[in-house]
């Protein structure tokens, strides 16, 4: 079977979608781009409740259309590309659909429309449109540390977690059950509150040796955060220190910014 070839319509309709370094692409993506923004703006207007009840009917109004605009937007993409099933499974395709879901199940949700949200993700065009895409691969290193942190600080958390709920039990037996430590998971909430420093108020010991406990469970929250922050900070710096090494001259031809995990220059293919 000879594949399919696409009709000139839908070459020229591509171009101007799918591609951002002519002239007809540019304005088509800033364009989208205001609209994207329009759209967002209006979503968040229309959860304040005095502009809601004064201009209800034109933001439903709007969000419809904008909702329509997105729809045939959406399908345009589908029916101009050799592979759409591409597209839809793609990172920006999963965005654009999330978008204009939201509107439709809200004929038989109510509430799901505050979902539109979701349709600031589209502004991570901006990156393809304005040729942002190097300060991506600029923060590649940021990816690194974090997933060589990982384990790392899941344990950490499992030690912390362990630790209020610990604590969390101590100050029930404490307090007996009073001044908001009704229950051991209230308690349990009230130490996660104190020992992330956060401090809500809403619970607070009483007695001269709750105090006490909490001065304590205050202290160590200090050295709690801190120790994520290390492990993290710790990653990156060998995370840069990789990238710099990387960043090195091929012996081969003497060009540099290969990617971190570079065996080769992909410039002349010799072993870095």
């Amino acid at each position: 079977m000879t594949e399919e070839k696409i009709k000139p319509w839908q070459a020229r309709l591509q171009e101007i979608i799918y591609e951002s370094n002519t002239v007809a692409g540019k304005a088509f993506d800033v364009s989208l781009l205001v609209v994207i923004v329009a759209s967002i703006f209006i979503v968040m207007m229309d959860s304040v409740p005095s502009w809601h009840s004064r201009y209800g009917k034109a933001f439903f109004v709007l969000e419809w259309a904008f909702t329509i605009l997105f729809t045939i937007e959406y399908l345009l993409r589908l029916i101009c590309i050799k592979k759409p099933i591409r597209y839809v499974t793609s990172f920006l395709g999963i965005i654009d659909l999330l978008a204009i879901i939201p509107s439709y199940l809200s004929i038989f949700f109510l509430g799901a429309h505050s979902l539109l949200v979701f349709r600031a993700l589209r502004l991570l065009r901006i990156f393809r449109i304005f040729k942002l895409t190097h300060f991506l691969s600029e923060m590649q290193f940021l990816d690194v540390a974090i997933r060589g942190s990982l384990r790392k600080v899941s344990i950490f958390m499992l030690v912390v977690l362990t630790l209020v709920i610990i604590l969390g039990s101590v100050m029930y037996l404490i307090e007996s059950g009073e001044n908001g430590f009704s229950s051991i998971p209230d308690s349990i909430y009230w130490a996660i509150v104190t020992i992330t420093t956060v401090g809500y108020g809403d619970i607070s010991p009483v007695t001269p040796l709750g105090k006490f406990v909490a001065s304590i469970i205050m202290l160590l929250g200090y050295g709690i955060i801190a120790v994520p922050t290390g492990i993290v900070t710790t990653e990156m710096a060998l995370a840069v220190r990789k990238k710099q090494q990387k960043n090195e001259a091929c012996p081969g031809c003497g060009r540099e910014g290969h990617d971190m995990d570079a065996k080769h220059c992909k410039y002349c293919g010799h072993e870095i």
